[in-house]
């Protein structure tokens, strides 16, 4: 007999024993609309060994909750699924009521101080079975308005987790970056804090790039191409592909030069998105891209239905802050990288939950909490700042999508080493295959001396200077070489280069027929003992 709980463990079955409900560990909330298009999902979860409970969505967002709360109770849920939009119109048209699935709204008591609507959109709620303001399960929203919508979203997410393609996208990470515009200082500050998350929170095995949108950085390249650029680094497949700045329910912000300013990105460039292989994780840390209880759909609802956009999105529903998202940006790279979560929904969870901490987990936590007090409203408290950041941030996507971590590639290779000479190097995989060796500069430097702009010149010369350094900023390789790995081996020698000098890493990348490995090591490239500091050539590392 059908409960009004728990109507079946698959939604393709009319009820379910009471012994198989206990054993269910997702909760999936789906109108009756979409549940054919659901099938195609449902039978991949339960091939990889979930169970599934579906939830009744009528009623309001506490009606729906409390019946999660009572099925968790007599199941080990770990992870509730929406299916279906959050129309503000649902509760007036009953025909969008039905294919909907109502949000909370929430009270905000520090970001309304900056401009933000009095209530916050959030999910959270649904995932908190105790009401302790802590979410205790992973929690994602599949935003679709028609079925065919919902079996786009769906083949995504299956291609994504099928993927055979073993390439080095699943070690890159990509950076977009806007200024903040709130003042020298809060500048300075928000920088160093998205500086920590992409050198501290990313380790030094993964390739990272980085977009910048002041004209006067090395990572800017020629400012009317900026939108292009960001749209190159989506469509060349990614880890994960994170945006830190200003943002609006249909865009991004713009970046400014004397005189003019040129979009980032927004709505009508999700067309153009076309990573067919690694179709990245989106991160915005970053206001309104995930405004999903808007009358018109957001930017993280556009990605995640079209076929070459993000496979799903981080993202928050109103005014976002600097220091919460900060600290929430190296939770989140500290639970995908170091304590590498077995999906997103996992990462998304943890990091919720160590945003909640007075400490938290991620290395640069400390240094964070010190930034809150030039950045953050006067009279506000951290804690308050970060708790509403709890419910500001969602998942808009699968939790349970699976993260194609690789594996990890052990180096032994020596601590120092001299340049003109060669470096020797030996590791262990449990991958056999092709093997990139790599020497790179550290992430916090550069392979030459940019060049120093005081005023923006739009020239001919001037532009191709821009996408020539901008080139160089993001490759930090000295050398590389191809080795085979094999039997769970691989060795390398590298010439380093004599006009060299300064930390750096060793960078491994294997991929095989069964899968990837990567790993680094790092070391310190010396100058010959011989050589003068006045000798030295301005063309080493800097």
């Amino acid at each position: 007999m059908l409960t009004p709980i728990c109507l079946a463990l698959s939604l393709a079955a009319a009820a379910a024993p009471d012994d198989m409900r206990a054993t269910a560990d997702v909760a999936v909330v789906c109108p009756a609309p979409f549940r054919d298009a659901l099938k195609p999902w449902i039978q991949h979860r339960e091939r990889q060994g979930h169970r599934l409970a579906l939830v009744s969505s009528e009623g309001t967002p506490d009606a729906i909750r409390a019946r999660i709360a009572e099925l968790a109770k007599r199941t080990k849920l770990t992870s509730v699924v929406l299916v279906g939009d959050a129309e503000p119109t649902a509760d007036r048209d009953s025909t969008v009521r039905a294919r909907s699935v109502p949000t909370h709204h929430a009270k905000s008591k520090v970001v309304v101080r900056w401009g933000s609507e009095p209530e916050l959109a959030t999910d959270n709620p649904y995932a908190d079975l105790d009401g302790d303001g802590r979410p205790d399960v992973a929690i994602g929203r599949l935003t679709c308005d028609t079925p065919q919508e919902l079996s786009r979203i769906v083949a995504k997410i299956l291609a994504y987790e099928k993927s055979t393609d073993l390439g080095l996208w699943r070690r890159r990470v990509s950076f977009v970056a806007g200024v903040g515009g709130f003042g020298a200082l809060a500048d300075a500050a928000i920088e160093s804090g998205a500086r920590m998350v992409i050198s501290d929170g990313v380790p030094a095995a993964y390739a990272t790039t980085v977009t910048y949108g002041s004209w006067q950085s090395p990572y800017c390249p020629p400012p009317a191409s900026f939108g292009q650029a960001t749209l190159d680094r989506l469509n060349e497949g990614s880890l994960f592909w994170v945006y830190i700045g200003h943002g609006h329910r249909r865009g991004l912000d713009a970046i400014r030069v004397p005189g003019k300013g040129y979009p980032i990105l927004n709505v009508r460039d999700v067309a153009k998105m076309r990573a067919a292989s690694g179709s990245p994780i989106a991160l915005f840390l970053a206001c309104y891209t995930g405004a999903f209880d808007d009358a018109e759909d957001c930017l993280a609802e556009e990605m995640l239905r079209s076929d070459g956009a993000p496979v799903a999105a981080i993202c928050g529903s109103r005014v976002t802050m600097p220091y919460a998202m900060a600290v929430m940006g190296g939770e989140l790279m500290q639970e995908c990288f170091v304590k590498r979560r077995d999906t997103i929904g996992e990462v998304i969870l943890h990091a919720k939950r160590s945003l909640l901490d007075e400490k938290g987990t991620a290395p640069n936590r400390a240094t964070l909490d010190a930034i809150a007090a030039i950045v953050s409203p006067n009279g506000t408290k951290p804690a308050d700042e970060r708790a509403e950041h709890v419910l500001l941030f969602n998942l808009i996507g699968d939790p349970l999508l699976q993260i194609p971590h690789p594996g990890d590639a052990k180096i032994d290779a020596p601590r120092f080493v001299t340049a003109g000479e060669v470096l020797r190097l030996d590791g262990k995989c449990d991958v056999d295959g092709n093997c990139t060796v790599e020497l790179v500069v550290r992430r916090d430097r550069l392979t030459f001396d940019p060049p120093v702009r005081e005023r923006y010149d739009e020239s001919a010369d001037a532009l191709a200077a821009f996408a020539e350094t901008y080139r160089r900023a993001n490759d930090p390789l000295l050398v590389s070489r191809r080795v085979a790995a094999r039997e769970g081996k691989f060795a390398a020698e590298l010439d380093v280069p004599d006009n060299v000098d300064g930390p750096c890493h060793v960078r491994v990348f294997v991929a095989g027929e069964r899968g990837a490995a990567i790993g680094a090591s790092d070391v310190y490239v010396r100058r010959p003992r011989a050589e003068s500091t006045a000798d030295r050539e301005s063309t080493g590392a800097r």
